[in-house]
């Protein structure tokens, strides 16, 4: 299952690395470029205010990274992303603590990870984690309503027991 991952919500959540310095999203990207490895997973990664001075980084096994030019947003990006992605969506992971951005995995279909989460399993030693944990799934008022119905209102006993 690739990964969809908000890369300064990410910085902000990876020990070690802070935003505010100057090789920030580098040191990310070497990080997302060594997971990819070990765990045979593709990335895409997408970064705030890209300059048309910067020298562009390369992609590297396994990561695509995606410098956002304002006045568009990484978040702007990435929910286009998703909406590309269609019904494949729901192969997808995306990484981010953002709120809309989980908001559009979520009505897409895709898996969602906190970047707090993420962060600490791609910081684990690999003996001490080898699993992303899934979340619990976000359920509506109405949706768990409709599933407490089906269960305890059935007469079938294979159902209730």
């Amino acid at each position: 299952m690739p990964y969809l991952i908000d890369g300064h919500n990410l910085i902000a959540a990876t020990p070690g690395i802070s935003l505010s310095d100057l090789d920030d999203e580098q040191a990310l990207i070497h990080i997302l470029t060594n997971y990819a490895r070990s765990s045979r997973r593709s990335i895409t990664v997408y970064f705030d205010r890209g300059s048309l001075l910067a020298p562009p980084i390369p992609n590297t096994a396994g990561v695509k990274v995606h410098f956002v030019r304002p006045p568009r947003t990484a978040d702007d990006a990435i929910c286009s992303h998703i909406d590309r992605l269609g019904r494949e969506a729901s192969n997808w992971t995306v990484v981010s603590s953002d709120r809309e951005v989980c908001a559009a995995a979520q009505r897409a279909g895709a898996r969602i990870i906190d970047s707090e989460a993420f962060a600490s399993h791609i910081s684990a030693t690999p003996d001490e984690e080898t699993e992303v944990e899934k979340p619990d799934p976000i359920l509506e008022p109405d949706e768990i309503e409709a599933w407490e119905e089906l269960f305890n209102g059935s007469d079938d006993p294979e159902i209730r027991s």
